[in-house]
């Protein structure tokens, strides 16, 4: 491929300076040997040496030749130059692009200058750490599906496999834990469903204007049974009733998972507020516990699928670790943004643009 590009550029720039000699050439030839023609008929040979203009025409028809002769060879000679100069940086992005292709997602291509050639350099360096970057959650999200599933998948061969020795008695309080436990799976298996709709090309939102007032309402009274059984507050510091262009469902979705994950973090006894505020010309959803908080370094990733600040809860105390990740894929999908702060317990805010 080296070669056959090398060559090719090498041909166009040659052939293009040479056929632009060859005009400009040909047609001061013509040009010269045409005046000297026009002077001799209208002036007439008035000095003793008639030849004399014949030698200077050829004389001047023979140095323009020559300066064709040498300018073509300095063509040819840029041209491969500037072909090689152009063609190496390619054949070194396609080399890189091949390795890419075959797995390799840690080459990368040295680039220097601020042309063009170098941004696609930078471009192509920037793909292949998106890729490594995508292969990396992509295995770690593989990994992540496989211990959810095995350790309460394990659990239940076991049980079922004491039932069928004998061992255990199928009391209803057992049938139930494992009615739970199927149920935690099944939840899981919908969430990542939901999740794979939503990063796919078909996933669209039914945007409407919407009160966030009354959406910020309905979301409290759909989990504020849970908060009753734990003995949590839930409290609306109720602000301006701003308005928002949303999907309805999609955005309770977003307040009912955040809020529950409040409840989840938040002890008995504790409180979780949720605050509207209207930041220039977006809607800021504040929702705070008074949780143990997050860790600061683990705070820009608890967005991320199956990610868990907490590596010793399991999946029955603390969740699967995909919630938060729906919620800024959502957020994102209406042209928001997400984020958590920690101090004394959990801030997460939402960002959404009053109009998109």
């Amino acid at each position: 491929m080296s070669k056959r590009l090398h060559n090719r550029l090498a041909a166009i720039i040659i052939g293009t300076a040479a056929c632009i000699l060859f005009i400009s050439t040909l047609s001061t030839m013509l040009a010269t040997h045409y005046h000297l023609s026009m002077y001799h008929e209208i002036e007439g040979v008035t000095h003793d040496l008639p030849r004399l203009d014949y030698h200077l025409e050829k004389a001047l028809l023979q140095s323009i030749a020559w300066t064709f002769a040498g300018s073509s060879i300095l063509a040819i000679l840029i041209g491969f130059y500037i072909a090689k100069r152009i063609s190496r940086p390619l054949v070194k992005m396609k080399q890189a692009a091949e390795r890419m292709s075959d797995g390799n997602l840690d080459v990368r291509v040295v680039t220097s200058g601020n042309d063009e050639l170098a941004d696609l350099g930078t471009s192509l360096n920037e793909l292949a750490s998106q890729l490594y970057r995508q292969e990396q959650l992509r295995i770690n999200m593989i990994e992540d599906i496989a211990h959810e599933l095995r350790t309460p998948l394990a659990t239940l061969k076991s049980h079922m496999r004491a039932f069928e020795d004998r061992i255990w008695e199928p009391t209803p309080e057992r049938i139930h834990a494992y009615y739970e436990e199927i149920d935690r799976l099944v939840n899981m298996v919908a969430e990542l469903e939901d999740l794979t709709y939503i990063d796919s090309p078909s996933f669209r939102l039914e945007l409407k204007q919407e009160s966030l007032h009354a959406l910020i309402q309905q979301g409290v009274e759909l989990v504020a049974a849970a908060y009753l059984e734990k003995k949590v507050s839930l409290t609306y510091q109720a602000g301006p009733d701003i308005h928002v262009i949303v999907d309805r469902n999609r955005m309770i979705q977003v307040l009912v998972n955040l809020l529950s994950n409040a409840l989840n973090y938040t002890p008995a006894n504790g409180q979780v507020v949720i605050e509207v505020v209207e930041v220039a010309q977006e809607a800021q959803i504040r929702i705070v516990d008074t949780g143990k908080g997050i860790n600061r370094e683990d705070l820009p990733y608890i967005f991320e699928r199956f990610y868990r600040a907490d590596k010793s809860r399991n999946g029955r105390s603390g969740g699967r670790g995909l919630g938060l990740a729906i919620v800024k894929k959502l957020v994102a999908s209406h042209g928001g943004r997400v984020w958590a702060e920690s101090s004394h317990g959990t801030a997460i805010m939402i960002r959404l643009p009053k109009q998109i």
